[in-house]
């Protein structure tokens, strides 16, 4: 049934192409080289027009939902544990870009509803749209929260690459009903601190009076659920492709901690085109990436004396790896929904 190589779902599905960068992590988008290099079919940017998929792209998960169905059957007749099959949407768009018509989403919304055999992630870099965007394709007639809350096949992610998009989508994101909240930390461009997510910045700070912050990996109660509000998962990635950056140890090192201590499952998708190398003999020093064999050092922010000879190599996606201190990282929530 997969036909995804993404390491955390097993389908893609993309209603619309088309999005507009919106932040660091959008800076080397693959989705915008994709369509550059070959579909050639939309060009990003605000104002720039998106592109629906066709109608046979959408049928298709409606054949996954059917034989999820049917497997589901089998596994329980013989005992056997049922995962339910897990569709990212939207690989090349984001599913709360505000310049998609408003009938695309509810299309959108309504398959969703009517493919309860599959566990849907929807990941955007705008939670700050959810309430406005969906309660236009509710026309107000039901609130966004109760339309979410029927659909426990619904899982909702924010994309966080640095600490200032962490404090910015994180509790936009628990503000939303979901059977999962999810991070996707890809690319990771520096060490993120998911346990200090300011929810309303220091009014006074001169006067030491400091910034209210929370621990979004166990949550806070005034989100959406009706207890407490908080992130069930993680994924944490490296940049690949053109100008791909490269991604400190130490930043994916807190992350899994972080999700260690608060017992959250953590899966460390890959490292990039850069894996991190001990080696006090370097070819270049600081500057941008390059192509395969460059070396990235690693400074302490003074520009004098390395952090203990640490390197990071080019060596494209696949050799690099997803071994994290020679652990492979998969973990994923556990959710019960009802058939």
């Amino acid at each position: 049934m997969e036909n995804s190589k993404i390491e955390w779902t097993d389908h893609t599905f993309n209603p619309w192409i088309g999005c507009t960068k919106v932040s660091p992590g959008c800076a080397h988008c693959y989705a915008e080289t994709l369509m550059d290099t070959r579909y050639g079919r939309v060009k990003w940017g605000k104002g720039n027009p998106r592109s629906r998929t066709s109608e046979s792209n959408w049928r298709e998960p409606l054949k996954w939902d059917e034989e999820a169905a049917q497997l589901s059957i089998i596994n329980k007749h013989n005992g056997w544990e049922h995962q339910r099959p897990r569709v990212f949407c939207a690989s090349l768009a984001d599913w709360l870009d505000d310049e998609v018509p408003i009938e695309w989403l509810i299309d959108l919304l309504t398959l969703i509803d009517s493919t309860k055999n599959l566990d849907w992630l929807l990941l955007t870099k705008r939670p700050q749209n959810f309430l406005r965007r969906i309660n236009a394709a509710c026309h107000g007639k039901i609130s966004p929260y109760e339309v979410f809350r029927k659909m426990p096949n619904i899982w909702v992610g924010t994309s966080v690459e640095n600490q200032q998009a962490a404090d910015e989508r994180i509790p936009e994101l628990l503000k939303i009903p979901a059977s999962v909240r999810f991070l996707s930390c890809e690319p990771l461009l520096e060490n993120v601190d998911l346990t200090k997510v300011i929810l309303e910045k220091s009014q006074s700070p001169e006067r030491g009076k400091p910034d209210v912050s929370i621990n979004s990996l166990f949550g806070w109660y005034g989100g959406a659920d009706k207890g407490r509000s908080s992130i069930h998962w993680v994924i944490c990635g490296g940049e690949s492709g053109p100008g791909a950056r490269p991604m400190h140890p130490e930043w994916a090192r807190s992350l899994r901690d972080q999700c260690a201590a608060a017992g959250v499952p953590f899966l460390f998708k890959q490292w990039g085109d850069w894996v991190p190398t001990d080696r006090l003999s370097v070819k270049r020093s600081i500057g941008m990436p390059g192509q395969n064999g460059d070396v990235w050092a690693w400074c302490d922010g003074t520009r004098d004396g390395w952090k203990t000879g640490l390197v990071s190599t080019r060596v494209g996606r696949k050799t690099a790896g997803r071994f994290l201190d020679g652990v492979e990282h998969n973990g994923f929530p556990k959710v019960e929904v009802a058939a």
